[in-house]
């Protein structure tokens, strides 16, 4: 399961889309928005996508993953639109049969999530609004 939504994410949903009972572990990333940045107060975030190719290449990493790890299972879901301090950003969940998988899996889903998917962040601080540029 692979969503780009513009609604606040229900965790649950996607901790169950990624359970799979041959699965001893079940690892879940919660990225949320918080008060600080780069030395800055942040009032808020504002995240952009193309949801379609974002959707593909999500799709991309996930079958990367299941090439190094044995990924059973997955889902994932970002959040598009204005977030607020303490908003579920995105959500990953990964479930492999042991737990040095699951943690790989996930971290690395994450880490290529945020150098290649088009989904673009705003940061609004208390000084001004910067676009944050993840896509080394």
């Amino acid at each position: 399961m692979i969503e780009i939504t513009a609604e606040p994410i229900d965790v649950q949903k996607i901790i169950a889309a990624a359970s799979s009972d041959d699965c001893g572990a079940l690892n879940v990333f919660l990225g949320t928005v918080r008060n600080h940045s780069r030395g800055k107060d942040v009032n808020r975030l504002e995240y952009d996508a193309y949801p379609a190719m974002a959707s593909k290449m999500i799709q991309r990493i996930v079958d990367e993953a299941g090439e190094k790890w044995d990924v059973r299972k997955s889902a994932i879901s970002h959040r598009t639109g204005v977030l607020a301090i303490g908003d579920v950003a995105v959500v990953i969940a990964v479930a492999t049969p042991h737990r040095q998988d699951s943690f790989a899996a996930c971290q690395y889903i994450i880490d290529r999530l945020k150098e290649i998917v088009p989904i673009w962040k705003k940061e609004v601080a208390v000084d001004g609004e910067t676009w944050i540029d993840s896509h080394a």
